[in-house]
């Protein structure tokens, strides 16, 4: 192992699955997300992709086998889940942002209230970050006053101001509005050369072939094939895959 610790994976999943009711939802997946690295998490609705992504930060409970994340299996419940989840940050497709807090409220409330940071301190640090993600002048204002793609970086502020090791996208676009599912991609990109570890659950393919290291393809609850954007945008192994390409990169 490396000085920093950087030869273990950040996240990894051996033998997981979950049911809902009799449907079978994650079927004994294997899969490592390494640090540093974007995995890009396509395939058909209803394949267990939003699923897997929820239930590394434990919002969705696994019936069986384990997940590790940073070398610690993942806490059931209290203290330790609070804190395993300030480390992993969540992107929604729906935002959930506060309604009745400001853009800027919003960004500070998990650093002062979760990392008991300083309001000043919190507040400096989420300016930064507003202007990061391009929307610094609407901090004074409240989500229902901005587009759904600016909700959205305002959200991937929020995500970021907790500092953590990981950001899960469970399909932060397919809720918006086609003109601004780019402003948004945009900002994932610039996270990704910056070497944010992110497992992004996404119908957008273009993404997948320009930011990801890795893609896994699901479908049915299993993986189905994984490779780098190259090698499974070009030859994909499987019928499925071949399939499910042929229909989406046809149109």
């Amino acid at each position: 192992m490396t000085e920093n610790g950087d030869e273990t994976p950040l996240v990894q999943l051996e033998n997981v699955n979950k049911h809902f009711g009799a449907l079978h939802v994650l079927k004994d997946i294997d899969l490592t997300v390494s640090r540093g690295e974007v995995l890009v998490v396509i395939g058909p609705s209803g394949g267990g992709k939003s699923t897997l992504c929820r239930a590394i930060n434990r919002l969705e409970s696994i019936d069986s086998g384990q997940i590790v994340f940073d070398g610690r299996p993942l806490p059931a419940e209290g203290k330790a889940l609070a804190q395993l989840r300030s480390e992993v940050g969540m992107v929604f497709q729906s935002f959930n942002l506060f309604a009745h807090k400001t853009i800027l409220q919003n960004v500070t409330l998990g650093p002062i209230k979760v990392r008991g940071t300083a309001k000043g301190q919190a507040e400096t640090r989420a300016m930064e970050l507003l202007e990061r993600v391009g929307i610094a002048e609407q901090a004074q204002k409240y989500p229902a006053q901005l587009s759904g793609g600016q909700q959205q970086r305002v959200a991937i502020a929020r995500a970021l101001a907790m500092d953590p090791k990981m950001i899960l996208f469970d399909e932060p676009t397919s809720a918006l509005d086609p003109e601004m599912v780019q402003e948004v991609l945009d900002v994932m990109i610039g996270l990704a050369r910056d070497g944010m570890t992110m497992m992004v659950v996404t119908h957008e393919m273009g993404f997948a072939r320009r930011a990801a290291n890795r893609v896994v393809f699901m479908a049915d609850g299993q993986i189905v094939e994984e490779d780098t954007p190259e090698e499974f945008f070009g030859s994909p192994k499987t019928d499925r895959a071949k399939d499910f390409l042929s229909k989406i990169l046809s149109h």
